[in-house]
């Protein structure tokens, strides 16, 4: 037996597959990525499905959140398997920059240093498609022995790093396994893929890895619409969507906060800068004395510098209550106690189909949603139909103004609240019974 592998209870019998899940995120990885499958994994055995789960042994992690280890369930197999990890290099020369980077925190070009700029191009063109790839080769000799041992014969792997999809790609290639691609977010349209400063090739092996990866998948999982559509430009593959969703959380509801807090929960990268929200938010601070005296701006998590240049730059700066990263279980107690929660996306076209983790987070915390983003978003519509919200973009000042004069009306009678409607189909069980019956097609 595989040494790395731990027991399942003698509890858990009559599983009708088996399904071995190849992730680089899993606990005590902090952050957004690892609670997709952490959550899967978790309810797969309630759909007599047995989760096999397959990560570094060693891995380079931007952000750690101790409190994700609870959640993993008994006797869930682990299999671990060195990886070499370039990051953990680029640390011994620059520790601030590579957690940054691998954080997927990108300086504006204008304002990057000279070590910046380098460590961007070598992420860029050296390790395609990215810093995990040295795992790919010896993970696919690794885990080819592993399923022809203990007949595993379905897959999944999940991006990004994407080049998690390329050990996919191997163990197809050489044991023909069926094998699903679950892309969390898409892959040469993702935010941060124009600023690696890659060259014609290096953007041309990304495009062609893409192309054969979505080409060779049996399935392809996507989170979002706007995704699949993308992909389906590309492939003939069958494509699944499955949202990311919300789980039962064992986090007691805490008293609002006194002040009329609007809360940011996550990383606000440089290209999430809505200036119209600080505008408005300026000029409500002007005219309300109320508004003046009452508001807080509340970030959770880490902050570009040019964020909070433009919040200083609209005056704002005394208004901010910085409180870093946090876990998870802390994270979840601020968004319920917060009166307003603040959600933003970078505008850009190809950002239409990001629909944040938190999003759904915040959905069930009965707090209102201030959502600012592109325009035909997915996850405007979301909000939408699950009542949960306001959404606007980035160019409607007015708008984000209306609504926050609205929000701040409710809080002041004391019935600001969010009264959301059809929020159990974005439940995490619900999701996994979604993913167990494609499992099972």
């Amino acid at each position: 037996m595989d040494k790395s592998e731990q027991i399942p209870p003698s509890g858990v019998k009559g599983l009708v597959n088996k399904v071995l899940i190849i992730t680089y995120y899993w606990p005590p990885a902090g952050g957004p990525g690892v609670q997709r499958w952490l959550k899967f994994v978790k309810y797969l055995p309630d759909f007599n499905v047995e989760p096999i789960v397959y990560i570094p042994e060693n891995p380079t992690y931007p952000l750690i959140d101790e409190g994700f280890l609870s959640e993993v369930k008994p006797g869930t197999k682990i299999l671990k398997h060195k990886i070499v990890e370039p990051y953990s290099w680029a640390s011994a020369f620059s520790k601030g920059n590579t957690k940054k980077i691998s954080s997927g925190i990108i300086p504006d070009k204008k304002k990057q240093s000279l070590m910046q700029r380098l460590m961007l191009w070598v992420r860029g063109n050296l390790f395609v498609p990215d810093a995990r790839v040295l795992w790919v080769k010896p993970s696919t000799a690794y885990l080819s022995d592993y399923i022809k041992k203990h007949n595993i014969d379905t897959i999944i792997t999940t991006g990004p790093p994407h080049s998690l999809h390329l050990i996919g790609l191997g163990l197809k290639k050489q044991l023909g396994v069926r094998w699903f691609a679950d892309f969390r977010d898409p892959w040469t349209t993702i935010g941060y893929h124009k600023e690696l400063k890659l060259g014609k090739s290096a953007q041309k092996r990304h495009e062609d890895m893409e192309r054969e990866v979505l080409n060779t998948a049996d399935t392809i999982i996507v989170t979002s619409p706007t995704t699949k559509k993308e992909f389906e430009a590309l492939t003939d593959t069958p494509i699944a969507v499955i949202t990311n969703g919300y789980d039962t959380e064992k986090v007691a509801r805490p008293p609002l906060d006194e002040k009329f807090t609007l809360a940011h929960i996550g990383s606000f990268l440089s290209e999430r800068n809505p200036q119209a929200l600080w505008q408005a938010l300026a000029e409500l601070i002007a005219e309300d004395a109320g508004f003046k005296t009452d508001f807080q701006l509340k970030l959770i998590g880490a902050v570009s510098r040019e964020v909070l240049n433009a919040i200083e730059k609209n005056g704002l700066s005394s208004y901010v209550n910085n409180l870093g990263y946090i876990s998870h279980s802390e994270a979840i107690a601020e968004q319920r106690k917060s009166q307003v929660l603040l959600l933003v996306e970078i505008d850009r076209e190809e950002t239409k189909c990001i629909i944040p983790g938190k999003l759904f987070e915040y959905m069930v915390s009965e707090r209102p949603i201030l959502g600012i983003g592109p325009e035909g978003a997915d996850f405007a519509e979301i909000m939408r139909a699950t009542n949960t919200g306001v959404f606007a973009t980035y160019a409607d000042k007015d708008k984000i103004k209306q609504t926050l004069q609205a929000y701040f009306a409710d809080y002041k009678k004391g019935t600001l609240k969010s009264n959301a409607i059809g929020l159990q189909y974005y439940s995490r069980k619900n999701l996994t019974g979604q993913l167990a019956e494609l499992l099972k097609k």
